[in-house]
């Protein structure tokens, strides 16, 4: 008896060793300010030589314990004095690390009365991006966030016109429509998406994508995409129509579908549907981001380092990973400038480390006003963000973290009309007026990058489609022991309602 109770406590103590050891595969900690206790965010966190972590917009990061058990960790912020902890160390601060401000003392490396020309500065790191900046055959191996969000403030697709309908089967759909509009215009509709791999680039636009995991965190039953608003929509009026008889459908001045038929719709709805990204589209999101990292003829960086559309300002000189490095800002000079923002260049070789940028005033992206002809409008009014670059070994400078925030305002106002396929020429029609705003959050981490061969490269087979598992609620063990991003508390918490 006694040797069956010790087996099985062995056994539980062997569960409960192994349960706290999944447990400790990663450790979160958070960085903030010594003084004001205000959380850090978007602070490097190098846990080795080339690779490491970014602290996220709350100053929290997580990295595996198990692997940086005697690694010295290096944690630097610009404006503040770089830290070296082990794991060890961050035990004891129990998970708080402050950093303090960085005292200036440049008279000590700065020996020189002469005040820095600006113009003399932006000329050098242009004329040294060639050499800093070389993206061509690279593998990154990366890590990348998507955070969608859909604001509706005006929805209304009540049907006013209905041929051959008994007023109490119109009040029935009516009926549906606004239960469907109350529960979109109060929903909070939010996605992620995550997804790590390996980017593979040949030259400017020729890249390859291998996804090794993806996730989706949604609720799908405050999924309201516009495309799926106007399913649900489509289904409602559906179902009071003879399912038999197949119908047009008009929105505006265009025609959509000749023959759509009810049945056929519900036998293509009933299909299993498989849960995968177009590899492509992943890739091209992700291309995208990058091009905030580019120098080439027309790019973002090289038209903010052109001194015909920007004016420039020296904020600050400070120490900055033991290296001098002007804090400039910009602004548009001429009208088709867009941004406004911060560059952070090193003395020493003149490169970008930092940048930042956001739009200018009332400055916005593409914008379309034909409210009043088509009933439609759209203006990008938000896009910002922040690049962070690193030094490597071969000394040039690649992409470390990406965040880059877009929105814009959207307005879509026509008729809807469904017209039966027979001589009766049955037709249902709506005034369909959709409103609101959409913002995409989009954060790209690169853990580790070298140098490729084109051989290589053109050995890479990429997937057409990415498998994804579908999440309802925010699952902290998902990524094991892979160095990721830290989720926002909005994501942890998602599903836990």
């Amino acid at each position: 008896m006694n040797h069956y109770f010790m087996k099985h406590r062995l056994l539980f103590i062997c569960i409960i060793i192994g349960f706290q050891s999944l447990l400790a595969q990663n450790i979160t900690a958070k960085l903030i300010d010594k003084t004001t206790k205000v959380p850090i965010p978007f602070a490097t966190i190098k846990t080795g030589e080339y690779s490491g972590v970014v602290s996220n917009e709350e100053g929290y990061f997580t990295i595996n314990p198990k692997s940086l058990e005697n690694t010295n960790i290096l944690i630097s912020f610009m404006g503040y004095g770089s830290k070296t902890l082990t794991i060890a160390d961050i035990k004891n601060l129990n998970y708080i690390i402050e950093l303090e401000p960085a005292i200036n003392q440049l008279d000590e490396v700065y020996l020189s009365n002469k005040k820095p020309n600006i113009d003399s500065i932006i000329a050098r790191v242009k004329r040294h991006a060639p050499k800093n900046y070389n993206t061509d055959l690279r593998q990154y191996d990366i890590f990348r966030r998507v955070a969608n969000y859909m604001d509706f403030e005006n929805l209304n697709f009540e049907i006013d016109k209905a041929s051959q309908v008994k007023k109490q089967q119109l009040d029935k759909v009516n009926t549906d429509l606004r239960a469907l509009t109350n529960a979109i215009m109060t929903s909070n509709t939010v996605q992620f998406v995550d997804f790590k791999g390996t980017l593979y680039t040949q030259a400017k636009d020729s890249t390859k994508l291998i996804v090794s995991k993806a996730t989706q965190l949604l609720d799908h039953s405050k999924d309201f995409s516009i495309d799926n608003v106007q399913e649900r929509a489509k289904n409602i009026m559906l179902r009071y129509l003879d399912t038999t008889k197949t119908y047009k459908v008009k929105t505006g001045l265009f025609k959509i579908e000749d023959s759509l038929s009810f049945e056929e719709m519900n036998k293509e709805q009933k299909k299993p549907k498989k849960d995968e990204f177009e590899t492509n589209q992943l890739k091209g999101a992700t291309k995208g981001l990058l091009r905030f990292t580019k120098f080439y003829d027309n790019s973002f960086l090289m038209n903010v380092l052109n001194p015909r559309l920007y004016e420039y300002t020296i904020d600050d000189i400070t120490i900055y990973n033991q290296q001098l490095t002007y804090v400039i800002s910009y602004q548009p000079r001429k009208g088709k400038a867009k941004y406004s923002g911060k560059l952070y260049v090193t003395d020493g070789d003149y490169a970008i480390t930092k940048v930042t940028y956001s739009y200018f005033e009332n400055r916005h992206g593409s914008k379309v006003n034909l409210k009043f002809l088509l009933g439609v409008k759209y203006e990008e009014n938000l896009s910002s963000g922040l690049v962070l670059f690193q030094k490597q070994s071969d000394s040039t400078y690649q992409p470390k973290y990406i965040n880059h925030e877009s929105g814009s305002y959207f307005y879509v106002s026509r008729d809807l009309t469904l017209i039966q396929n027979s001589k009766d020429r049955f037709k249902l029609s709506t005034d369909f007026t959709i409103e609101g705003s959409n913002r995409t959050k989009e954060e790209l981490l690169i853990t580790a990058t070298k140098a490729t061969t084109l051989n290589d490269y053109n050995n890479i087979k990429q997937q057409k489609k990415t498998p994804y598992q579908t999440l309802t609620k925010f699952d902290n063990t998902i990524w094991g022991s892979d160095e990721t991003l830290e989720p926002l508390q909005e994501m942890k918490a998602f599903g836990s309602e």
